[in-house]
């Protein structure tokens, strides 16, 4: 909850803007419904010989049409609020910047996020490093069962599936690290299915790529072997990418011969 109320970019901005908004008009009942409360309460005591006390009272036109209008404008308000808001921030549309936007592809495994930059031809494990400044534009799919890829401070928490592929638009406005993870529980390692996205200067971005490419490559070999091992965590780099690695797993061709998942629920 803290990361949704200190937004580091335009969406997660966005998204505390409609949180804010909402309960903004929501208090401006529960307030007065409870002050009224507390009001008639004391008002209606027992002491209180001026409260008049009628008990073949049954129907006032102008009491229902103040009742009913209300809940009535709230859901209208509430209503404009959340369409509005969902339209502007709607996860595959580009967001407005000077830069070119860069390409992560995002994979979520068993339970671990694979992060491709198909541009750079690199890859990493459970770090994802991004130009401050820049727009993302995500594409994600799932290798196993749904997930959900969320960065609070960034917003627009999205599923992942398998077989499907889904886009997201982020931006980082402002150099940091910020935590991610999967909203949607998918197994045993669930709980440890979080990553970090460090967002830098563009030079600085830049030399993690060139020092990226030393690493030793994600092959066909290098991927079954990540697929496959159900219990590390730890961050790992990619100097190389092999050619329609994403769109392989998206039509979950990339795995015909490495060893089968092991068993989770969704």
């Amino acid at each position: 909850m803290i990361g949704v109320l200190n937004p580091a970019g335009p969406v997660g901005a966005g998204e505390k803007l409609i949180l804010y908004d909402s309960v903004a008009l929501m208090l401006a009942i529960v307030i007065p419904t409870m002050v009224c409360t507390l009001v008639f309460a004391w008002w209606y005591r027992a002491s209180n010989t001026r409260a008049k006390y009628l008990p073949e009272w049954s129907y006032s036109g102008r009491l229902e049409l103040l009742v009913w209008s209300i809940p009535a404008l709230v859901v209208l308000f509430l209503g404009g609020i959340a369409w509005e808001g969902s339209h502007d921030l709607d996860p595959a549309a580009p967001l407005p910047a000077q830069s070119k936007p860069l390409q992560v592809q995002v994979v979520s495994l068993d339970w671990k996020w694979l992060f491709i930059y198909p541009q750079q031809q690199v890859a990493s494990v459970n770090r994802l490093v991004i130009p401050a400044g820049v727009p993302i534009h995500f594409e994600l799919t799932s290798a196993t069962v749904m997930n959900s890829f969320f960065v609070p401070q960034l917003g627009s928490q999205i599923y992942t599936m398998a077989g499907m592929d889904t886009e997201l638009n982020l931006l980082a406005d402002r150099p940091g690290d910020y935590g991610g993870l999967s909203a949607q529980f998918s197994g045993d390692g669930f709980s440890d299915m979080r990553f970090i996205v460090s967002a830098v200067p563009q030079a600085q971005f830049d030399a993690w790529i060139s020092a990226a490419h030393g690493s030793p490559p994600l092959d066909a070999a290098a991927y079954s072997a990540l697929a496959a091992d159900h219990a590390s965590t730890q961050t790992a780099t990619f100097g190389a990418v092999i050619g329609n690695l994403f769109h392989d797993i998206v039509g979950m061709r990339a795995l015909a011969s490495a060893p089968a998942p092991g068993g989770q629920g969704s």
